[in-house]
């Protein structure tokens, strides 16, 4: 199971949000560059990105912070919010990101995933964030009528390989994720599957490895020291 350590970008600094809440925000690092450079020291394989400002205003808010980063490390990026449009999608893919993460869109116009995942295949993946089953959009704050798995079972039908599963009230709480719906969303899809949301301590990445899921995303536990990634990565390198 691959580790993905999270940077969340608002205001051009390393942020958390609570539960998502626009407002309720911690900042750990001013300097999001410096904090990639350190996770790849570390041993990351891989870096999860999340442009919280675009996420809330529908477009990109931080692109040459994005840059730098990219420009400063080796390891494959997959990156989120504001990417709402096929313009915005290539933009990221020319400049070097390996996976966009499509989340709002995914529900207000299928048609988009859809010839994105014709277009780019493999370097598509699909955000599901979902409070009570239900798939929220606009960086969180609003309900949808759809369901998770329904949702994700239509992604796959269309071709997407992979999935990010976000449990909105589990996120920036530190007390797990919501491990039986990702169980079902494994038991029932035949795509990669990254936990997110929760997850805040190794025995959590060991449960979700158990589960046999292709990655985990955490964040706020690796900053706040509940997940000490160095060693954890070390200890798992080959596993």
């Amino acid at each position: 199971m691959i580790i993905l350590p999270a940077i969340d970008i608002k205001g051009g600094q390393c942020v958390r949000l609570r539960q998502g809440e626009k407002n309720d925000e911690t900042v750990y690092f001013k300097d999001p560059v410096k904090v990639a450079k350190q996770f790849e020291s570390w041993g990351a394989e891989y870096l999860h990105i999340v442009d919280l400002d675009g996420a809330f205003d529908g477009k990109p808010k931080n692109f040459d912070i994005i840059k730098n980063i990219l420009a400063a490390i080796d390891i494959p990026v997959e990156l989120g919010g504001g990417i709402r449009n096929a313009e915005i999608a290539k933009t990221y893919i020319d400049a070097g990101i390996s996976r966009i993460i499509i989340g709002t869109q995914a529900i207000k116009d299928f048609h988009f995933i859809e010839h994105l995942i014709y277009d780019y295949d493999d370097k598509i993946c699909v955000s599901i964030d979902a409070r009570d089953g239900i798939v929220r959009t606009e960086g969180w704050t609003e309900d949808s009528d759809v369901e998770a798995l329904e949702l994700a079972t239509s992604l796959e039908k269309v071709g997407l390989s992979t999935l990010v599963y976000t449990d909105i009230s589990k996120d920036g709480m530190m007390a797990g994720p919501n491990f039986n719906m990702l169980d079902v969303l494994n038991q029932n899809l035949n795509i990669d599957i990254i936990a997110s949301g929760g997850v805040a301590s190794a025995e959590h990445l060991d449960r979700l490895r158990e589960m046999n899921l292709y990655g985990a995303i955490t964040g706020k536990a690796i900053y706040e020291g509940a997940i000490d990634l160095k060693q954890y990565l070390a200890e798992h390198r080959n596993s």
